[in-house]
């Protein structure tokens, strides 16, 4: 691919580390630009770490040098490449003494886990919260964050996560592959990343005045008496700078899985057996 031309507003960043989205080449963003136009060959993956080497026309707040990490738009080329052309905006400083391959990993997990949990669900302290996929990218994030703010957790996921989930501060975890969904004890919020009739069968979990949030589709069948909402990540500088904070403090822990070289990306979308945690696309070295 070309060198990416810094627009207004934009700066761009050497990848040192990138992470993607399985299921987003079925995704019509990736193909297209936001006027619906073809825009192929695309560059796919919109988790990125790595460091400024150029400034857009306007662009204030970072500058050449530092080192940065953030998610990319969903209707441009994305992470899988040397250099990729990022809004300002969408970027915060990354602290010289965390990995790039951790920060890479906590981008769209780290956002979306927030803002499911907080903005949409209004977690508070001394609530329960049920999450689906505990140890998943999103999943895993999420338990630590709602640990942290005093919250009750049941976690799902398979008989193999069960250990995992508990490590990372689940207080009842059920199997679903064994265990009945709807034996769990009724939730503040339920927070679903796995859709389908996992999504449909959480609404009955939902306390009254509780929250059901998805971010798979919007929910087909609505809690009684509680909202559903279904929600996709945005991107927040603050909210990113306050995350990494969190990681450098050792209070918030990403779950990387396999880290590949950038030659391997394709072969890491195909599908298969897939591997714990998130994989992470090495581009450049430290």
């Amino acid at each position: 691919m070309p060198y990416p031309h810094a627009a207004e507003n934009d700066v761009i960043v050497r990848v040192h580390a990138a992470g993607f989205t399985p299921g987003e080449l079925d995704w019509p963003a990736t193909w297209t630009d936001r006027a619906g136009r073809d825009r192929t060959p695309s560059v796919p993956g919109h988790e990125l770490s790595g460091v400024v080497v150029e400034l857009g026309y306007g662009t204030t707040g970072l500058s050449v040098g530092q080192r940065v990490f953030g998610l990319t738009d969903w209707t441009r080329n994305g992470t899988l490449a040397e250099y990729t052309a990022v809004e300002a905006r969408n970027l915060a400083p990354l602290p010289a003494d965390v990995d790039h391959t951790v920060a890479a990993a906590l981008p769209i997990s780290g956002l979306t886990a927030w803002q499911g949990l907080f903005d949409h669900g209004r977690l508070t302290t001394g609530q329960t919260v049920l999450i689906h996929g505990a140890t998943g990218g999103v999943g895993s994030i999420a338990v630590q964050l709602a640990r942290e703010a005093g919250a009750r957790v049941i976690g799902t996921g398979r008989a193999s996560h069960r250990d995992k989930a508990l490590e990372l501060g689940v207080h009842t975890f059920i199997d679903l592959q064994t265990e009945k969904l709807e034996d769990a004890d009724e939730a503040d919020v339920v927070f679903d990343v796995i859709g389908g009739d996992t999504l449909d069968r959480s609404a009955a979990l939902v306390r009254a005045g509780g929250t059901l949030v998805t971010i798979v589709m919007p929910p087909k069948v609505q809690p009684k008496d509680g909202r559903a909402v279904f929600f996709v990540v945005e991107p927040d500088r603050a909210r990113l700078t306050d995350l990494a904070t969190r990681l450098r403090e050792g209070r918030l822990r990403p779950f990387v899985g396999a880290v590949r070289p950038l030659a391997e990306a394709p072969a890491a979308f195909a599908p298969g057996k897939r591997t714990p945690g998130k994989t992470i696309i090495r581009v450049a070295e430290d």
